[in-house]
């Protein structure tokens, strides 16, 4: 991307916004969940940049299969199978609305789900068929994030091609709101008997996790990412790149933090997200012990 190309996002200005768009972006994500064939570490149940917006990918149905897609552009939600499509608003209302004309389409349009109907793990926790609370959607403020993620995914592409060993997808994950990519060194971690579900299948690998995100309570403001599970005891003793780059406190663990605010005004936005990922990546990778040889790219 060229310097200058990417936004202010103060996340105290769009808060609001940001949690309408996590709640409409979990609607899809899960029912995706729940008819996605399993897939690991529950890559079944993400969703996707789109040159328009946030998709599900095709879901399998029947014979056939449909998509859902947060339209951005034209701020509208498109439920598409082979021979029907429908158009939703995505605009400042009741998230039961929403949720009540979104399942209504699918019932339309043949397609029998049903959901946990309630946030998982976000600020709200009313459940959607009754949220007449949240209704606040700022359509240039979600634009400017998600046009944000477009010139951020190719970045993680690259950084994902330079390496060979087992590696997800560029995901968005709309429980914690944050476009990921992870690398894994082949290796089962040890147990997690008292952990939940979702924690067991979710780190059931030894796993360098990197990503971007918004802004939370813990951290208000957008950055990206960089943790390793199980944690290695020198993870954080290693210097980190780009020099605004950090460790970390998080929720009891050390995490590498690049500014978003630094990246933004840099001359060389790709290559300032390359090196934090590349350095962060080192520093677990190195501290683990990964035969890095056998998982790297040559050349």
């Amino acid at each position: 991307m060229n310097a200058g190309r990417l936004p202010d996002l103060p996340l105290s200005e769009w808060e609001d916004s940001r949690l309408y768009w996590q709640l409409v972006s979990q609607m899809m994500g899960k029912i995706r969940l729940k008819l996605h064939p399993k897939m690991n570490h529950w890559w079944h149940a993400t969703l996707y940049i789109s040159p328009r917006g946030i998709t599900t990918g095709p879901i399998p149905y029947g014979e056939g299969s449909f998509e859902i897609e947060q339209d951005l552009v034209d701020r509208q939600i498109v439920v598409r199978s082979p021979d029907r499509t429908l158009f939703l608003p995505l605009t400042s209302r009741p998230i039961a609305d929403c949720y009540a004309d979104l399942f209504r389409s699918l019932a339309e349009m043949g397609i029998q789900v049903s959901i946990i109907a309630k946030p998982y793990d976000c600020k709200s926790k009313t459940p959607f068929p009754v949220d007449h609370d949240h209704a606040t959607f700022d359509a240039d403020a979600v634009t400017r994030a998600w046009m944000t993620l477009t010139q951020i995914e190719p970045v993680f592409k690259q950084f994902r091609g330079r390496f060979i060993g087992k590696s997800s997808p560029v995901q968005f994950f709309w429980h914690s709101f944050d476009l990921a990519v992870a690398r894994f060194s082949g290796q089962r971690a040890p147990a997690m008997p008292n952990a939940d579900k979702v924690t067991q299948e979710a780190y059931s690998h030894e796993v360098n996790s990197a990503g971007f995100w918004f802004g939370d309570d813990n951290y208000p403001a957008p950055a990206f990412y960089c943790y390793h599970a199980p944690l290695p005891e020198s993870f954080a003793n290693s210097q980190l790149a780009p020099k605004e780059a950090q460790w970390i406190e998080l929720r009891g663990s050390p995490m590498a933090l690049l500014p978003y605010e630094a990246v933004r005004k840099s001359q060389d936005p790709d290559q300032m997200i390359l090196d934090f990922l590349q350095s962060s990546y080192e520093a677990g990778a190195n501290a683990a012990n990964w035969p890095r040889e056998e998982l790297e790219r040559i050349g």
